[in-house]
């Protein structure tokens, strides 16, 4: 049977991804400044740490502090895998949570999640300061504090090469300018889902940053302040996530049940599949063919943007079937059987 096919060999497939998404490695691991000595400075840095991964799973600046929460606040431990320290200046609490023990406590205190396959972003990043203009690129030391800032707010970040003919198409204007053509053109080697466009520069020592996000056909954009670059970076990374985090999280009170039928499965795209479906809980239901059905839980908008991320190309319901009437049959019987399968399917239906 293709169904025990499918479920025998999936743990194989996870060896074998070919995601468009990228999957966030590190996402329950935190590092958090100590501020100050001994243990309370610790535990607080302890603390920040669980507000920062709760912030990265939920996209809910306000998720750490609800009261569902007060006994894991209070005792961070009961999901902490690992702890340890990085030495500084500044000292730097290191912290592993256990995904599993993370997951079931958020989910018991009625919070949704965003899952670890995320839309990987294309930055392109401009520092202004009193030394000079300077594109951002991969493999460059000014790549550091981004890449430590899209990783601290659970972002899979991307940085072109920075050359010659990319350094005259992230131009200032380019960078500020409501048509994001000119960078979505020498973007595309990259094969990135969504386009950051950030224009930072430095003035009476302080930093400032103008930030433009295109994923698909929406826009985002706004301003932050920071004392330094890997605190523009920060905030820039945290209100990007703050920005994507409502299109793939559904909300408590906004979600149901509903069944999801994908075309052209393959036992590579079986695996991908079921890791794009984690968050809404997918459950296999029946197979026919290269055909799937799931049963999930979520929103139907933050469902189509997630598939969309892997790929998945949305069908449109199916027409019903005017069928002349039948006699009653035992339900037992193999003309009443047929006649139950050939009724349309009635949820949300793509193929690969």
């Amino acid at each position: 049977m293709r169904l025990r096919h499918y479920l025998a060999v999936g743990c194989l497939a996870l060896f074998g991804l070919s995601a468009q998404a990228e999957t966030v490695s590190g996402l329950y691991q935190v590092r958090e400044p100590v501020d100050g000595q001994g243990t309370e400075a610790r535990a607080q840095a302890t603390g920040k740490a669980l507000e920062t991964l709760v912030l990265r799973l939920t996209g809910d600046p306000k998720a750490a502090q609800s009261p569902a929460l007060a006994s894991l606040r209070k005792d961070p431990q009961q999901i902490i895998s690992q702890f340890g320290f990085e030495a500084g200046p500044p000292e730097t609490v290191l912290v592993d949570f256990d995904p599993g023990s993370t997951e079931r406590a958020l989910r018991q205190a009625g919070l949704a999640l965003w899952g670890n396959n995320r839309p990987s972003i294309l930055g392109w990043w401009l520092n202004d300061s009193t030394e000079g203009s300077s594109l951002v690129g991969d493999g460059q030391n000014s790549a550091t504090p981004l890449r430590r800032a899209a990783q601290h707010r659970g972002l899979p970040l991307r940085l072109p090469l920075a050359d010659l003919n990319e350094q005259l198409v992230a131009t200032a204007k380019n960078l500020e300018g409501a048509d994001p053509a000119p960078l979505r053109d020498a973007s595309e080697r990259y094969g990135a889902d969504a386009l950051l466009a950030v224009h930072a520069s430095e003035a009476d020592g302080k930093w400032q940053g103008t930030w433009r996000l295109w994923l698909g056909e929406q826009r985002e954009q706004g301003k932050v302040e920071a004392a330094d670059q890997a605190a523009l970076a920060d905030a820039v990374m945290l209100a990007v996530s703050a920005r994507l985090a409502p299109r793939f999280v559904a909300r408590p009170g906004a979600s149901s049940v509903m069944q999801v039928q994908v075309q052209g499965m393959t036992l590579a795209r079986y695996a991908e599949l079921g890791r794009v479906l984690e968050p809404y809980g997918g459950r296999l239901n029946q197979v026919t063919g290269d055909t799937l059905i799931y049963q999930v839980t979520g929103n139907s908008d933050q469902l189509r943007a997630q598939l969309g991320l892997a790929k998945l190309q949305e069908l449109p319901a199916e027409a019903p079937v005017s069928q002349p009437a039948q006699p009653a049959a035992d339900p037992a019987s193999p003309v009443a059987t047929q006649a139950a399968v050939a009724q349309p399917f009635n949820g949300l239906r793509f193929r690969w």
